[in-house]
């Protein structure tokens, strides 16, 4: 690929509306926003569905754009909770419920939905009391709709369990309840992304399409036509989310390049896609689904295109060779983000990929040929092909999974490391460029010793975290060489996930500081769990890590005007406590509170907010 497409403006817009969004768009709601509703009780909102259903055990759950709110006009979106009915898409739906805002907990390296639902712009959610369809969908929306739920139904009815939820994911992205066992061996074998509707799947459409215009002898002009009709109608389908309807606009940049007799190029394509979205939807770009996806793409495109297969290989060879490199850029270009969002890295990935993602395309063309003559009735043609492929694929995948080291568990890397590691990635991208690459390299350096320079900086201050999750507590103090943690009440997975966040496996130390049994065992977060009282007694034990040194003492407390007090004395009772004070090279001394419920600084007192991480640089 030349260099010069880095000095096209439309690139230049991207990034600079890319850091303009890093810096300023934080999404909140607008003033008609159906959020402004949240303290009445029961209301009833009008609104149009906007995607397919997610099912639950409880409910049918999906997004809906809202219309009005008892009678007036309001605008937004709620996600819905319904029980006892299935939303049908583009169907104008009467709501009567109680809203409240999504539940969420800010515990760093752990999920938060509401987080999640605010970066598609969703503030508000409303359980349903009673619900009923004021306005059908149009018929083009129910023709495509019903050939999605036709669809699923064929698979359901033909296949076993785990064999239809896999057909369903290959070709509409609509995986199912998998059993957690196959869903971590996907997941471990690098090939969950196989189950969701991507770019791919409507690149593999338009190609059958215009494949299939050839046979039929239709110029190509109207065959482009007929693919974007048709890949069109499969982007809807499979649920129009972003990778789909950005695959989609590609196309369509595409055809229009070439109607206009200019080659715009896939990589412009995928730079307006951008733009375009980003503009009309600007936190996409905190999505982990966008970003793996943009990048995906951007990594396939560079791979093939600077990494070409010698055309004088034989054609299988080819074949294999360019799976390779496809497969190989894009576990490439993803790594950082499973690294830090999953904590997992899948070693098997790119031998699995090889073999699989060439037979995931063998089933969505097998899989829907399946379905059109299952409505012709004689599916019976292709059903124990098919039947044959989908127990290949899973057998496939549980193969991969089944390797004791196809998934090893990570930590987060931080941003120094990730620029290092995508500059110098770039760099050995154009590599084969070796004008241009020789150009990148002073430049490349210098990014990345500047990038590793601010993060050793940052490693070396100390940071104090408190995590709350409905007033239960946990501190983690991070100096410049481990990391502790203080007092804790919660789940040891959610510390955890904490821990591998801020670039760790393992505390040093956990310090417990009051003697009431628990109901979780916190041996796994550190080699060293020190309980009070045995043997460990405040004002006589301390500890020494390197350039911190930690001082046991008696139990710190505060009372709601602030004024703080300590419990001294042993009793043998449950009610003893100890707090903890540390000491980081010539820093002053802080303390964490008894049950871990503030931490004293120098002047002044760090207190936890509910359902928040609080952080403190020292």
């Amino acid at each position: 690929m030349h260099p010069d497409i880095y000095k096209r403006p439309l690139l230049f817009l991207l990034i600079s509306l890319m850091i303009g969004i890093s810096f300023f768009c934080k999404p909140k709601p607008a003033p008609q926003d159906i959020h402004a509703f949240v303290p009445q009780k029961t209301i009833t909102i009008t609104g149009r569905v906007e995607g397919f259903y997610t099912a639950k055990p409880k409910s049918n759950n999906v997004i809906v754009k809202v219309l009005s709110v008892d009678g007036q006009s309001a605008g937004g979106k709620v996600y819905a909770r319904l029980p006892d009915f299935k939303p049908q898409w583009k169907d104008t739906l009467q709501i009567t419920g109680r809203l409240q805002e999504p539940y969420g907990i800010d515990l760093i390296g752990n999920f938060n939905w509401r987080k999640y639902l605010a970066h598609k712009y969703v503030f508000t959610e409303i359980k349903s009391e009673d619900v009923r369809v004021v306005k059908p969908a149009a018929w083009p929306w129910r023709v495509l709709r019903s050939v999605r739920e036709d669809i699923l139904r064929v698979f359901n009815e033909s296949f076993e369990s785990s064999l239809a939820h896999i057909a369903g994911g290959v070709l509409l992205g609509e995986r199912g309840d998998l059993t957690p066992q196959l869903f971590t061996a996907f997941q471990d074998s690098g090939a969950i992304h196989l189950l969701v509707a991507s770019g791919g799947n409507v690149g593999f459409v338009t190609l059958m399409t215009l494949a299939f215009c050839g046979l039929l002898g239709i110029g190509r002009k109207k065959a482009l036509w007929v693919t974007l009709l048709v890949a069109g109608g499969y982007t809807l389908i499979a649920g129009a989310d972003a990778p789909l309807m950005r695959a989609y606009f590609m196309t369509i940049c595409g055809v229009v390049g070439y109607y206009l007799g200019r080659n715009s190029g896939v990589w412009q394509g995928l730079i307006l896609s951008c733009v375009v979205i980003l503009i009309w939807q600007p936190a996409s770009l905190f999505e982990t689904g966008f970003e793996m996806s943009f990048l995906a793409t951007a990594g396939l495109i560079l791979g093939l295109a600077n990494y070409p297969v010698p055309t004088r290989w034989p054609k299988i060879a080819r074949f294999f060779a360019q799976i390779f490199v496809a497969t190989l850029s894009v576990q490439l270009v993803l790594l950082p983000i499973f690294t830090n969002v999953f904590y997992k890295v899948s070693l098997t990935g790119i031998a699995a990929n090889m073999v699989l993602v060439p037979l995931a395309s063998v089933l969505l063309a097998l899989s829907f040929a399946y379905y059109i003559l299952s409505v012709l009735h004689v599916g019976i043609l292709l059903y124990y092909p098919t039947v044959f492929f989908l127990t290949l694929f899973q057998q496939l995948v549980e193969f991969f999974a089944g390797f004791s080291f196809s998934a090893i568990s990570v930590t987060a890397w931080g941003v120094g490391t990730i620029v290092v590691y995508y500059a110098a990635l770039f760099w050995v991208f154009h590599l084969p460029q070796k004008r241009f690459a020789k150009k990148l390299l002073i430049p490349v350096i210098v990014i990345m010793i500047g990038a590793l320079g601010l993060q050793m900086y940052n490693n070396r201050q100390t940071k104090v975290y408190i995590l709350d999750e409905w007033y239960k507590n946990a501190v983690l103090v991070k100096t410049g060489e481990n990391v502790f943690v203080v007092g804790p009440q919660l789940d040891p997975d959610k510390i955890q996930n904490a821990l591998h966040k801020l670039g760790y496996f393992k505390a040093k130390a956990v310090f417990i500081t009051d003697t009431k049994p628990s109901k979780f065992d916190y041996a796994e977060l550190a080699p060293l769990v020190v309980y009070p009282f045995k043997n460990n007694w405040p004002e006589e034990t301390d500890w020494t890590f390197g350039k911190t040194s930690v001082k046991l003492i008696w139990g710190l407390h505060e009372t709601q005007t602030g004024r703080l007090w300590q419990n001294v004395g042993y009793s043998g009772s449950e009610k003893d406590d100890v707090s903890y004070c540390f000491r980081v090279k010539k820093q002053p001394e802080f303390c964490v509170g008894a049950a871990a419920k503030f931490v004293r600084l120098e002047n002044r007192i760090l207190e936890p907010v509910v359902n928040q991480t609080v952080e403190v640089t020292l």
